[in-house]
């Protein structure tokens, strides 16, 4: 008995059996432009983050500051910098100095650079600057992100 090919299951199988050359090349380019479009509006959140860091970092090293300067009755030299809040001086009132210190640990700002302070301020309007180098780790420039902005 003669059967058509169309109905007969094993000739449908040969013909199922995978996916053809345009179909894939199909489903690739669908995952090409659905991953550039994921990279185009991903990348800049992942910058603004990095601001959103380094703005409450600066803030949790003021406010670390201030309580230095609370307790010691003055902000820490340009040369003790930021250690002075981990680090008990070595001189002077080192009996005010809180137990363990104002901070755990200095952190690096998100770029990999460490956090600047300069005493006396020369851009905040305040007694010190506090700020990161930005991305592209060179102070003194447009890119800074400091305790004078808010």
């Amino acid at each position: 008995m003669f059967q058509n090919p169309k109905t007969d299951p094993k000739e449908t199988a040969k013909h199922d059996s995978g996916f053809s050359l345009v179909e894939v090349l199909v489903a690739v380019s669908i995952m090409a432009v659905m991953a550039t479009a994921i990279v185009v509006y991903v990348a800049p959140l992942l910058g603004k983050s990095n601001v959103t860091r380094a703005k409450a970092d600066i803030q949790s090293l003021d406010s670390a500051l201030d309580q230095y300067n609370f307790d010691m009755n003055s902000y820490p030299t340009a040369d003790l910098g930021l250690n002075a809040l981990i680090t008990a001086p070595s001189s002077g009132h080192t009996d005010q100095y809180r137990p363990g210190g104002y901070i755990k640990r200095l952190e690096q700002d998100p770029w990999g650079n460490e956090y600047i302070y300069a005493l006396p301020a020369t851009r905040s309007g305040r007694i010190y600057d506090l700020y990161s180098a930005g991305p592209d780790g060179q102070s003194g420039n447009a890119d800074d992100i400091g305790n004078w902005a808010e």
